[in-house]
């Protein structure tokens, strides 16, 4: 039978926090008043509705109410900017789970949010002041199909899950970087990965998915979909993906290696020229070549300033090849460390594999203000570095902050038509985002880091020349514009528009990056 987690737990919760007498529990669960409380009148007129929901639900479905501790791990977000408010967490242990629980949200005026890592930190997602959890743990595992071309990926499924059963299957496909997060979540923005030099975009995998509609409607669609466009940059707008079936390949490289370089803050224009030069190439990075860095404070390396944390990172190889390495050597960095492995400890190596501090969840303000680049404007670099140290160091709130710089190789997303999807920023080549890190302190300290974190972005913005922001909606903070996320062209805003019209028109999906 369907778990209630827990149930001594969710006597009291209901009692204390909506009111119910424990006689009427069983009788009459509570239901939701519009004002965003769950109590009409005390007991409410719509008798046995969760019981009656939860009657319906698989055998593995389980539900969590608050004060318990099921309810607070599944609730518990990175970030707590403008964190989402539940009342109550569906566990869904079917597809179907989901779809009826969408029904009974919408029968009775609640709002819904599917929940997966909860890495999510866009401060629209405050918008939700109440309503239901649709927590997606246990819809995880990777099934690959017989002829070694495809995976099935549960919509829940981390990242992690991912890379280790195809990797022990001598298969791999693009994933999101960072272990932790879900599979689903970054691919339904776009979805950056090591492999999508040579494979593309998360989302350019695809080749069909199981998706609840607003409606409640559990359907299949590929690309002969009206809606396939939509969900592959778009998709958070559009149901909640409860499997996708995505292009798996065979293992082309075993080997990689990576060098760790450190440079102190007087090297930012040496540096980012090197890069410019010797690895983005005008935007022809080789295939085979990653370039990521990050600024952040490191008192062993520099006591009085943030260090930039360079990394090289080559396919195929087990030493990083001179030709790239040895502009940066001669820049003189303060330590110079080779690794080799294979694909599965890249994560480690740059700091998010799941043991890693960006994968746990401390009760931090962690808002980030990202922005596509064709190139490093050095003096733009120097300026926003500038800022930077002066605004992070010492005894700063944002001391534990970073600037993040990601490189990734792009001839397999630019091969990709750009029409073809709603992901819209193919011809950018850097991703770059500082990450304010804080202790939560009240509205001042988060408007404070919001004003920071908007001028780092615009002195590279302004560096770039262009008059458009180009932010990725899986980073974005969430004061950009729809145009910002999803493209300027007034066709894409046009069509993401009439999609939402005819799938969404109540915008039931309105909490992430939403479109209106």
């Amino acid at each position: 039978m369907m778990h209630w987690r827990n149930l001594e737990v969710l006597l009291a919760a209901v009692m204390v926090a909506w009111a119910v007498p424990s006689s009427c529990l069983k009788a009459s669960p509570v239901a939701p008043r519009g004002d965003g409380s769950w109590i009409e009148g005390g007991v409410s007129p719509r008798a046995n509705a969760l019981q009656q929901m939860g009657a319906q639900l698989s055998a593995e479905a389980e539900i969590y109410f608050p004060w318990s501790d099921e309810f607070d791990a599944a609730t518990t977000r990175w970030s707590v900017l403008e964190a989402p408010k539940v009342n109550v967490v569906v566990v869904p242990g079917t597809a179907e789970d989901v779809a009826l629980t969408i029904k009974f949200a919408n029968k009775f005026h609640l709002p819904f949010l599917a929940y997966n890592s909860a890495h999510g930190a866009i401060t629209t997602l405050g918008r939700m002041n109440y309503g239901i959890e649709i927590y997606l743990s246990q819809l995880s595992g990777v099934e690959i199909a017989a002829d070694g071309q495809t995976a099935t990926i549960g919509g829940g499924t981390l990242s992690k899950v991912v890379t280790d059963a195809l990797w022990d299957a001598g298969k791999q496909t693009v994933t999101g970087t960072c272990e932790c997060v879900s599979a689903l979540g970054p691919a339904l923005g776009g979805g950056h990965g090591w492999l999508q030099g040579r494979h593309g975009l998360v989302a350019d995998q695809f080749v069909s998915m199981d998706i609840v509609l607003a409606n409640g409607t559990l359907t299949t669609i590929d690309e002969s979909s009206d809606l396939w466009w939509a969900v592959k940059g778009a998709g958070h707008n559009f149901g909640i993906v409860t499997s996708v079936t995505s292009t798996i390949y065979d293992i082309e490289h075993s080997d990689w290696a990576i060098e760790t370089l450190i440079f102190t803050g007087d090297k930012v224009e040496e540096v980012y020229q090197a890069a410019n030069d010797h690895l983005l190439q005008n935007g022809t990075q080789p295939v085979d070549i990653i370039n990521w860095s990050y600024w952040l404070n490191n008192p062993d390396a520099d006591p009085e300033n943030p260090v930039i944390l360079f990394w090289i990172i080559q396919e195929g190889v087990t030493a990083v090849d001179s030709a790239y390495l040895q502009p940066f050597l001669d820049i003189g960095p303060i330590v110079d460390a080779p690794d080799a492995g294979t694909y599965l400890d890249l994560a480690a190596w740059t700091g998010i594999s799941a043991d890693d501090a960006p994968c746990q969840k401390a009760g931090l303000v962690n808002p980030r203000f990202p922005t596509y680049l064709k190139e490093y404007d050095v003096a733009a670099q120097r300026e926003a570095y500038d800022l930077f140290a002066s605004s992070v160091g010492g005894d700063s709130v944002f001391n534990n902050s970073l600037f993040m710089f990601e490189g990734y190789s792009t001839q397999g997303v630019k091969a990709v038509d750009e029409e073809s999807a709603a992901f819209a920023f193919r011809e950018d080549n850097l991703l770059t985002a500082p990450l304010l890190s804080y202790v939560p302190d009240g509205e001042e300290l988060d408007e404070q880091a919001k004003v920071l974190g908007n001028q780092l972005r615009q002195i590279l913005r302004d560096g770039s020349g262009s008059e458009e922001l180009h932010a990725y909606v899986n980073y974005a903070y969430g004061d950009e514009t729809v145009e910002q996320w999803y493209g300027y062209e007034e066709w894409r805003q046009e069509k993401l528009a009439m999609l939402k019209e005819k799938y969404d028109p109540e915008g039931k999906f309105s909490f992430f990056g939403p479109i209106a």
